[in-house]
């Protein structure tokens, strides 16, 4: 044994973690690096007759003066606001419903865990014929519950509804996530605090609002924080739906990325636009990190 930083590591402990770490140079470390160079260059996907050169700021002034780019950001954050209260919101209702049961609760818990366990490319193929115009399953079960009255939408097709049926898909093929955070919170609140307010009269709603919900302060801040990083990377759902469209209406900010460096074929431009989504989470991370760090039940974050 010998010591490697405060504590002690042996050689074969070193030796096992050595091909993910080798791994996780090869395939994060150097590719980062190496968007940092090419974020300054014009450099094509393919070789051609104009040679790479550095162009300095050039890709960030033409991507910060692009309405793509800014229609993109709009998009994102209108799904952010979207998809946190509403997958956030179905996570904390499942997990307290969990929580109370105690027959089949492992296999409820799988099978509310089993979509986000199902890749996104069969969630989204499900989905797309769900969202069929004009008879797919949510036209049908509209135009059932208000006896005729709803009009067939073309939920994908149309600008004013394509962001919000990507809302939904996403907000329930995740929320599996969420709910086992969420669960191990509430394994974690003190019954003492339950049996506290059960003496005082404190039931229902109540319970929830002064004992619950304070007590999962920091659960919610991990969650949130979280979610928020997940709703940036929006790219496979509207990859595989809309492309973008229509009228760039579901265009985000990792799908202009893939269309600047596989469309476009502009590797230096989707370089920049990879290093500015970098830094538009970390920005993100620390802000909400710094006002979500007084905790009311005062403990420690």
């Amino acid at each position: 044994m010998k010591p490697i930083g405060r504590g002690f590591v042996s050689w074969v402990e070193v030796a096992m973690l050595a091909p993910a770490l080798v791994l996780l140079v090869m395939f994060l470390v150097v590719p980062f690096a190496m968007s940092i160079g090419l974020a300054f260059t014009n450099q094509p996907l393919l070789p051609g007759p104009i040679p790479t050169k550095f162009v300095g700021l050039g890709n960030f002034a033409r991507i910060l003066s692009s309405v793509e780019f800014w229609r993109a950001m709009l998009n994102v954050a209108l799904f952010t606001l979207m998809v946190i209260p509403l997958q956030c919101g179905f996570a904390l209702w499942s997990a307290i419903l969990l929580n109370g049961q105690n027959r089949a609760k492992r296999l409820f818990q799988g099978l509310f865990f089993l979509p986000y366990i199902t890749p996104m490319v069969v969630v989204c193929v499900v989905w797309s014929t769900m969202y069929q115009y004009p008879s797919g399953v949510f036209n049908s079960v509209l135009g059932v519950l208000t006896f005729g009255l709803f009009k067939p939408v073309e939920w994908l097709g149309n600008p004013h509804t394509a962001l919000v049926a990507i809302t939904m898909l996403s907000a329930w093929q995740a929320y599996g996530f969420q709910m086992v955070i969420y669960m191990a919170g509430l394994q974690n609140i003190p019954t003492d605090l339950y049996e506290a307010a059960a003496i005082d009269g404190v039931a229902g709603w109540r319970r929830f609002a002064w004992v619950t919900w304070p007590s999962l302060y920091q659960t919610n801040v991990f969650v949130l924080i979280i979610t928020t990083i997940q709703a940036l990377q929006l790219f496979t759902q509207v990859n595989i739906l809309t492309q973008g469209g229509p009228q760039d209406s579901t265009n985000t900010l990792v799908h202009y990325i893939y269309r600047s460096g596989f469309v476009i074929q502009n590797v230096g431009r989707a370089s920049a636009g990879s290093l500015i989504l970098f830094l538009l989470i970390v920005s993100i991370y620390g802000v909400m990190s710094f006002l979500t760090k007084n905790d009311p039940t005062g403990e420690k974050p």
